[in-house]
C-alpha cells in the first residue's frame, strides 16, 4: 500500500506539490501551524519529545512549524515516495532544521515497533490509502510506536467527493482564482480524485480511530473536504 502510494507522487508531482497543495486546500498553512499548537498545548510548551511524522515528503510544512515553536522536540519523519522525501529534506536544510530530523524513506511498519515517540502527526495521508482495512493498519501502526495517552493530529479529506457537488465547485473555483483556465482546472480536479478515497464522515474517522487505539479525538480545522483532529492513544490500563 505504501508503494501504491508512493507512485502518486512521482518527481513531477512533487514539484508541483507546495502550489497544488496551498491551492487544493485553502488553510494549508494555518492547518500546520494550528497542529503544532495543538501538539505544543497537549504536551506543555518548552518539554522535550520526540514526534513521528507520518507522509513527510513534499513541503515538511508540519516539521518546520513545529520545530520553529518547540525547539526542545526532534522528529523521525517518514515517506515512502523518494522525490517528495527528497522535497523535504531541501526544505529542512533551507530551514536550518536539519539536525534535528531523521528522515525515513519507507513506511511507518519499517521502524522499531515500540512505543519511543511523544507525539505523531499525520497530514493529508489517510485519504490516499484504499479501503478501511489499510487505512486502520496505518493507524495502529502510529498507536504502537506512541506512548500511552500519547497525542496523534490527523488530518486528511474526508466526506465522498460525489456526496458534496457544491464543494467540488468551489473546489475548481478555487483553481480559476489562481489563474487556472477551463482544460487545466479539469486536467487539476481530476488528479485530485485520482486513486482518492476519502472516510466516508467525520463518524467514520472517529471510528478508525476508535478501532486503532484512540480516544478523545476533536476537530480543530476544517477546509470543503479537509478535517484535522487531535486524538489521544490511550492510555495503558493499570
Amino acid at each position: 500500500m505504501a508503494q501504491d502510494s508512493a507512485a502518486k507522487f512521482d518527481a513531477s508531482r512533487a514539484g508541483e506539490y507546495a502550489r497544488q497543495s496551498r491551492i487544493a486546500l485553502a488553510g494549508y498553512d494555518a492547518c500546520h501551524e494550528l497542529s503544532a499548537c495543538l501538539l505544543s498545548a497537549t504536551l506543555g510548551a518548552g518539554k522535550p519529545a520526540r514526534v513521528l511524522v507520518v507522509g513527510a515528503g513534499g513541503t515538511a510544512g508540519e516539521i518546520i512549524a513545529a520545530a520553529r515553536l518547540e525547539p526542545e522536540w526532534s522528529f523521525v519523519a517518514v515517506d515512502p515516495s523518494p522525490p517528495m522525501l527528497d522535497l523535504a529534506r531541501m526544505h529542512l536544510i533551507e530551514a536550518g532544521l536539519s539536525d534535528r530530523v531523521e528522515t525515513v524513506l519507507g513506511a511507518v511498519c519499517d521502524l522499531e515497533p515500540s512505543p519511543s515517540f511523544d507525539a505523531a502527526i499525520m497530514i493529508g495521508v489517510l485519504h490516499h490509502l484504499q479501503g478501511d482495512a489499510a487505512k486502520r493498519d496505518i493507524l495502529e501502526q502510529i498507536a504502537m510506536r506512541l506512548q500511552p495517552a500519547a497525542p496523534l493530529v490527523v488530518a486528511g479529506n474526508y466526506r465522498a467527493y460525489a456526496s458534496q457537488p457544491l464543494f467540488m465547485a468551489a473546489w475548481a473555483a478555487r483553481w480559476r482564482m489562481n489563474g487556472s483556465g477551463p482544460d487545466e482546472v479539469r486536467a487539476k480536479m481530476s488528479r485530485i480524485l485520482q486513486g482518492a478515497e476519502p472516510p466516508p464522515s467525520e463518524e467514520a474517522v472517529i471510528s478508525l480511530l476508535a478501532e486503532a487505539g484512540f480516544e478523545d479525538p476533536v476537530r480543530f480545522f476544517a477546509s470543503l473536504f479537509w478535517g484535522a483532529w487531535l486524538a489521544r492513544r490511550i492510555a495503558a490500563t493499570p
